[in-house]
């Protein structure tokens, strides 16, 4: 699928970061920027070159959640405290080894990861760093070594170079050690905040552009959680979200794991599911608090899915009727996880407004050919957009294309300005029909013309020719 499947608008996006490498970018830190561009020393500027490092780093993800789930479920199995291992067949060494081996199916079956992992996009390293930040963790509470903090350190540091939402599991774990009693002992050592200094030293790159570019980046992100009215409609967006991207019985698991390992706050000790459900509430809280007032793209939790996985390895049913739920889990989340990576493929069921080929670009595609043909022929000599998508796609699919993005500079600082020589030759500018801004076009070229309508299953793109620039430099060349 990651050699077959074409770029979505992010994962070309992304690519045009990585041939620009910094420490910092608009929306996000570097890291994808990075592994892209490691992916492509190896294969090119090709879809399996973009998507090759997620691919590699979901082993060691998935190595990640089956070792924690092996410590935390260790005499917690089902959450029994009375289950009785047999001396003789080892029965409760099995009943582990077996659960810990299916949160890392189930980590590896949901949608969100499975697909997160794939997609060349801030989420992949996000879940990667997750799952070892719960690893040290888990290490931590099950060995009780001191000097395990600096894996959770390295695993913090690691995970704010991919995307900021990794500060929710450092709240998490803080919260974990005033609540725990018996985990309280760390705040009076020394390795916890060692483990905190390391990470912000591994994250030091991007703090120090993020200095030298006005912070822009926290800017972004913060300006998402702005207040709105209240409302209900949003929540039940982001649970039915998630309901999707665990797939639906998996989500049921996760739910009951959750609930069963917070009423443990009440015992003497909790031990590793009540660390795992004090991180996840914390980024759950969050999202829940702001699915009452905004949007919560479906995406945004991904990173909580390693401790979800595991949580849903112990909600694992014994008996009755919730046993046999439990055992269609996995078959069920896989039937859905075929069925996706199917229609995306092959387009199965032919959806006149397909989603996947819409997200995919495939819909897009066809203009990108009419516009690369429009160029050839001489008709135009530089193709002008005023939205991130339409320039990605159209520079990773037609390389050879000239693009000028007039507005949003601060996503290309490293990006050339536009030459005023080829600003002064015949232009097009392209744009979906929501987004048409070709009065900011005129308002930068003294020359507008009418344009021409390019239809797809599921939006409407305009075409206008261009010239005469009014003043140079224009726009940025991604």
């Amino acid at each position: 699928m990651a050699a077959q499947l074409p770029l979505s608008a992010d994962e070309a996006y992304y690519w045009l970061w990585s041939q620009h490498l910094a420490a910092g970018y608009f929306d996000h830190p570097p890291m994808i920027a990075w592994l892209i561009r490691a992916g492509i020393f190896l294969f090119g500027d090709t879809p399996l070159g973009v998507r090759f490092m997620g691919i590699v780093l979901s082993l060691p993800a998935s190595w990640f959640v089956w070792r924690a789930a092996s410590l935390v479920l260790k005499g917690e199995v089902g959450g029994q405290a009375n289950r009785t291992p047999s001396p003789d067949r080892g029965e409760g060494r099995i009943e582990e080894r077996d659960r810990a081996a299916l949160a890392a199916l189930f980590f590896n079956l949901t949608l969100m990861a499975s697909i997160e992992l794939l997609a060349a996009t801030p989420d992949m390293p996000s879940i990667v760093t997750s799952a070892a930040f719960v690893y040290f963790l888990a290490r931590i509470e099950a060995e009780d070594d001191g000097r395990l903090w600096l894996g959770v350190g390295a695993a913090a540091g690691l995970g704010l170079l991919s995307k900021f939402s990794a500060l929710f599991l450092g709240l998490g774990v803080l919260l974990w050690l005033i609540l725990d009693r018996r985990a309280r002992k760390w705040l009076l050592s020394p390795w916890p905040y060692l483990g905190a200094i390391l990470a912000t030293l591994i994250f030091l790159p991007n703090l120090l552009w993020q200095s030298q570019h006005h912070w822009q980046t926290f800017a972004f992100q913060l300006a998402r959680t702005g207040a709105g009215h209240f409302t209900l409609r949003f929540l039940g967006e982001f649970l039915a979200a998630q309901l999707g991207l665990a797939t639906p019985l998996i989500f049921v698991l996760m739910a009951a794991g959750l609930w069963r390992a917070t009423k443990l706050v009440k015992g003497e000790t909790g031990g590793g599911l009540l660390m795992l459900a004090i991180v996840a509430w914390v980024g759950l809280g969050y999202f829940i608090a702001h699915s009452l007032h905004d949007r919560v793209q479906g995406n945004w939790p991904c990173f909580l899915y390693p401790a979800l996985c595991i949580l849903a390895a112990d909600g694992f049913g014994q008996t009755g009727v919730w046993r046999r739920v439990s055992f269609l889990a996995a078959p069920t989340a896989l039937v859905l996880l075929l069925a996706v990576y199917l229609q995306a493929q092959f387009a199965v069921l032919p959806w006149k407004k397909d989603p996947l080929a819409r997200t995919l670009g495939r819909e897009f595609a066809p203009i990108g050919d009419v516009i690369a043909a429009l160029v050839k022929a001489h008709l135009a000599d530089a193709v002008l957009t005023t939205d991130y998508e339409t320039t990605a796609w159209l520079r990773f699919n037609h390389p050879d294309i000239k693009v000028v993005q007039l507005n949003e500079p601060q996503r290309y600082p490293q990006a050339p300005p536009a030459d005023a020589g080829l600003l002064k030759r015949p232009l097009i500018y392209l744009a979906e029909f929501r987004r048409d801004q070709h009065q900011r076009v005129q308002q930068l070229f003294a020359y507008t013309g009418f344009p021409t309508q390019l239809q797809t299953p599921s939006s409407l793109y305009m075409v206008y020719p261009v010239g005469r620039p009014k003043s140079s430099p224009i726009g940025k060349m991604p």
